[in-house]
């Protein structure tokens, strides 16, 4: 069975519109505007992967019609790619058994201290969830079915984030700059799921123009962009980039 990939959010830290109805230079009659915040899921075989628990996690599974989760992998520790978590209970109560949650060491101990009901019990709420430290190789086994990642530590402002490799597909939501490191763990990419926040420089993220000089260094076969502002208009963005890149939506898919 081939893998299928799909970006559940592609918008920023406030999505698009944002809670009080702005839409920014987004044209909202082009539903490929309405973004919600970062996450994506990978389906292979038995394995039903989630990367995040967006805050909007609950619609885009809804949307989505995923109905099963068996891992989760975070990026980093922040409220937008963190504070879905509590959506993931049905799938605890629904495969009777703790979910394996995966992240770096500053992440996990963020999640453990901010959301403690997930990981212990508290009164009469038994834990949902397993706390597991990655390392820079790593793979998942259900049942006979196994599926492995490279994470790379990544520059996302002051904090470092994790970018995830697999089966030539690469997913990096959240980052200001790339390593040399980086740039040669990223070669021989079909895609490539990058950040690109907005049209001007930003301390935390790839601006358009950064996300396009690592396209040019690295030269998938296809990249998409992720993370996106609502600076950054679809029907303007599909004109002016280079045919081999293209922006995020929410629900785009790819399969390999």
């Amino acid at each position: 069975m081939s893998l299928k990939f799909t970006i559940l959010g592609c918008g920023y830290s406030m999505g698009v519109p944002r809670i009080d109805g702005q839409w920014g230079n987004c044209n909202p009659s082009n539903i490929k505007n309405f973004r919600t915040r970062c996450s994506a899921f990978i389906k292979k075989k038995s394995f039903s992967i989630l990367i995040d628990t967006s805050p909007d996690l609950k619609k885009q599974l809804l949307s989505n019609k995923i109905k099963n989760i068996t891992h989760v992998l975070y990026t980093h520790k922040h409220a937008d790619q963190t504070h879905g978590i509590n959506e993931l209970r049905p799938f605890f109560w629904k495969n009777k058994k703790r979910i394996d949650a995966y992240g770096n060491k500053e992440t996990i101990r963020y999640l453990k201290e901010s959301f403690n009901y997930c990981f212990n019990k508290v009164d009469h709420y038994k834990p949902m969830l397993k706390p597991n430290i990655i390392k820079s190789h790593f793979s998942l086994l259900n049942k006979r079915d196994k599926i492995s990642f490279k994470a790379i530590k990544i520059k996302h402002g002051k904090i470092y984030s994790l970018g995830y490799i697999f089966q030539k597909i690469a997913y990096l939501s959240d980052c200001s700059s790339l390593s040399k490191k980086n740039l040669k763990d990223l070669l021989n990419l079909k895609y490539l799921f990058i950040d690109c926040l907005r049209f001007t420089p930003h301390p935390t993220h790839l601006n358009l123009q950064q996300a396009l000089e690592v396209v040019k260094i690295l030269r998938p076969k296809k990249t998409f962009l992720i993370n996106l502002h609502s600076d950054l208009d679809f029907g303007i963005l599909m004109k002016i980039l280079p045919k081999n890149v293209r922006p995020g939506y929410d629900g785009l898919t790819v399969e390999i």
